[in-house]
């Protein structure tokens, strides 16, 4: 792909937010590998000043091997060139007013030249520190949004939110904003601003009461947890993503925005080359487990539809929505980019694949020894699991709690170490219930209207932008690029 098929990013300066995470680094490498031409990607990211972003910015994006092919093209002094020339790593936080720059210099000088703002920036943690959710995933898109707005060439805003806003609906669930206040249960009106104070007052009386940081960030948790389950979504999170939405779709004013919800994100399909991924993703941690033959029993329906979609498919729709809506006064659109519309694999599917490579090709243990697997077992209730785990963990516990009574000299407190990892899995599995037995499909109508009219632009201008799940083959996919990515890159083998 050459430097003329995105031709709309030729001369713009560019904010990119969330950098160093996963999808926005591909993403900023992406437009520094088809359009050199850029003209400035100014990148925002949490470090203390200018030296701090820089070095952030070389060790944890730029070395990365997902600039391998950038680097082979240009090689390693023109690319260092290319990124003295146009990037600039710039020292911030999303959760403050103006970003938290402080150089009015430099503050200025953004205003004046930007032209498309990106925001990835979030917080991913299910059950995040309420305050923290709150500070990162709904103020600070509106921190953002206000940013955006004293941009003088501002053409658009893009955010990267997460299909999940849905909370645990079921059936066909369309492209659709938030209205102000709208609660997924009807359950009274969703105020913002009365969340936020309530955050604060529980933070100010667990202050006053002399509390550890743990126990403060405990209780922020469940906070969280429970004002998400109060308004009917499943976890902090989504919540207050979806909180972030309503601010940006009630202040927006006439900036065109556009709202990308992406479903599970997993490694690359083709670019810059197959199978690429940076840490667990939601779903990887099981297929990693199962993998390592510490996963015998799952929490999943063998049905449900697993919403998978590999990170430059939902790179090349943002770069395509920008292009589109930029400078569209008063826009607002929303695009789901997943695949279970179109192109659906189910958890059965997807554990049956996960077996097959394991089997033909295991891990290797400690000792050097493969590590042999077998087909888990697959529970399609809370009840069936808890039951399962009763059966398995619970019922020796007892035992060992009654022989530390029955005989005192004993040394029983092993059992506190199984009650705690019983706990934390319980814990970890109501976390991801709501994912494992989701039965929504995500609708992408205006994702499919993007997609066609990418095939009626000019190739020359948009390429091979591919963000069509229906390519996929999922078979090839999971075992020959997505589960090898892991391997390589996130075990390090």
């Amino acid at each position: 792909m050459d430097s003329k098929c995105v031709q709309f990013f030729q001369n713009k300066t560019i904010l990119v937010t969330g950098v160093p995470g996963f999808l926005a680094k591909v993403f900023v490498e992406k437009i520094l590998r088809v359009q050199p031409d850029v003209n400035r990607l100014y990148l925002l990211l949490r470090s203390t000043d200018n030296v701090s972003a820089m070095e952030r910015f070389r060790t944890e994006v730029l070395e990365k091997d997902l600039f391998r092919v950038l680097r082979n093209d240009l090689g390693d002094a023109n690319l260092k060139d290319l990124v003295l020339e146009k990037v600039v790593p710039i020292p911030g936080d999303i959760s403050v007013v103006n970003l938290g720059l402080k150089d009015s210099y430099l503050l200025q000088h953004m205003w004046n030249e930007i032209e498309v703002i990106v925001n990835v920036a979030a917080t991913t943690n299910f059950d995040e520190r309420y305050d923290v959710g709150l500070s990162i995933n709904t103020f600070g898109p509106l921190n953002v949004l206000n940013f955006a707005k004293k941009c003088v060439k501002g053409q658009l805003l893009l955010h990267v939110s997460t299909a999940y806003v849905c909370g645990e609906k079921s059936g066909i669930l369309p492209e659709k904003t938030f209205k102000m206040g709208e609660t997924l249960n009807a359950n009274g009106k969703l105020v913002i601003e009365t969340e936020m104070e309530l955050m604060k007052q529980r933070l100010k009386e667990l202050q006053k009461q002399e509390c550890s940081e743990e126990e403060i960030a405990q209780s922020m948790k469940d906070l969280g947890m429970s004002r998400a389950k109060l308004h009917g979504w499943p976890n902090t999170y989504v919540f207050t993503k979806s909180m972030g939405e309503m601010l940006l779709g009630s202040h927006r004013e006439n900036l065109p925005l556009v709202i990308i919800r992406p479903t599970m994100i997993t490694s690359t399909f083709s670019e810059p080359f197959p199978g690429w991924i940076e840490g667990l993703r939601t779903i990887d941690s099981v297929i990693v487990a199962y993998g390592k033959g510490r996963l015998k029993c799952f929490l999943a329906d063998s049905n449900s539809v697993l919403d998978l979609i590999p990170v430059d498919m939902v790179a090349n729709a943002m770069f395509m929505a920008v292009a589109i809506h930029a400078g569209k006064s008063g826009s607002q659109n929303v695009y789901h980019v997943g695949s279970s519309c179109k192109n659906p694999i189910t958890f059965g599917q997807l554990h049956d694949l996960a077996a097959r490579y394991f089997t033909k090709s295991p891990l290797v243990g400690r000792d050097g020894s493969p590590i042999i697997v077998s087909k888990g077992t697959i529970l399609s209730t809370m009840a069936q699991f808890s039951f399962y785990m009763t059966l398995r963990y619970k019922l020796p516990l007892q035992m060992l709690r009654l022989i530390n009574i029955v005989y005192p000299w004993w040394n029983g407190n092993k059992y506190k170490d199984i009650d705690r990892k019983i706990k934390l899995a319980m814990r970890l599995v109501d976390l991801y219930r709501p994912y494992v037995l989701f039965k929504g499909i995500f609708d992408d109508m205006n994702t499919e209207g993007m997609r066609l009219k990418r095939h009626d632009i000019n190739k020359e201008i948009y390429g091979s932008l591919e963000f069509d799940p229906k390519s996929i083959d999922w078979e090839d996919y999971i075992t020959n690029i997505h589960i090898p990515g892991l391997i390589t890159y996130v075990l390090k083998n």
